[in-house]
């Protein structure tokens, strides 16, 4: 049995022309997977999918602006209309665009957050998830954060929006577990991408993080890449309803 092949399966991943994203897409790509390289600018989806087939794989590029319904109506229908089927869906996508505390959000910050961390993830199960479903077969993995298992005093609508994930993940697997589909969230720590740039650049808040870290590191794009592909995977066939989380430790000290 070969756990972690995914040979005739296609994948969406949003948010993947870079980060989490890109390594999550290039990794279901190396296990055989056929993948929809997704965000919002269409030249950036085709340097990536470009990547992923001059490295032996297959993909393709399709722009879409998770918090526009019809541009995930047009995702989702493209990619039938090229390889007639979704197999794998990974929402990754999301924004952060307040620091701060509560006091200072306003409602239009509010709702963006919620509509492109939560609602775009919505609509998206409900697009893919009929054909699963009927074919008994099928996965879904919600990339969350450990902001949203913890208080955070300046990302608290974030974490918010992360936690919304993780219950999304749990009622969704009780939705569609009787037609064998799962659904499931991974929870980074701190990994080193633009999103978290402002964070591991300052000096003396990488080193206090790495000091709390039992791994002594901080995340890579790849250390996530892998957890995706196993709940993808005939490795994570039992696994559902649940949030893994990949922070080197951090919430264990």
């Amino acid at each position: 049995m070969q756990l972690f092949d995914l040979t005739g399966k296609v994948a969406i991943v949003t948010g993947s022309s870079r980060g989490i994203g890109r390594a999550i897409a290039e990794g279901l790509a190396a296990a055989g997977a056929k993948v929809v390289v997704s965000s919002r600018t269409q030249a950036d989806c085709d340097i990536v999918a470009t990547a992923i087939r001059e490295d032996g794989g297959k993909a393709l590029g399709i722009a879409a602006n998770i918090s526009r319904h019809d541009d995930l109506v047009r995702l989702v229908s493209s990619t039938r209309d090229v390889w007639g089927k979704i197999d794998i869906l990974v929402c990754n996508a999301a924004s952060n665009p307040y620091f701060g505390p509560a006091s200072g959000l306003g409602d239009d910050v509010f709702d963006k957050v919620m509509r492109n961390n939560v609602l775009s993830s919505i609509w998206l199960c409900n697009l893919v998830a009929p054909e699963m479903l009927e074919r008994r077969d099928g996965a879904i993995v919600l990339v969350s954060s450990i902001s949203g298992l913890q208080g955070e005093p300046n990302i608290g609508t974030y974490g918010l929006s992360k936690a919304a994930d993780m219950a999304l993940a749990r009622n969704l697997a009780m939705e569609y577990g009787p037609n064998n589909v799962r659904i499931n969230c991974i929870a980074p720590g701190l990994i080193q991408t633009d999103f978290s740039r402002a964070l591991y650049e300052n000096p003396a808040l990488r080193a206090e993080y790495e000091a709390k870290t039992p791994l002594r590191r901080l995340g890579l794009p790849q250390d996530i890449a892998g957890i995706a592909v196993m709940l993808a995977s005939r490795a994570g066939a039992f696994v559902t309803g649940q949030t893994i989380v990949a922070d080197g430790g951090y919430r264990v000290v």
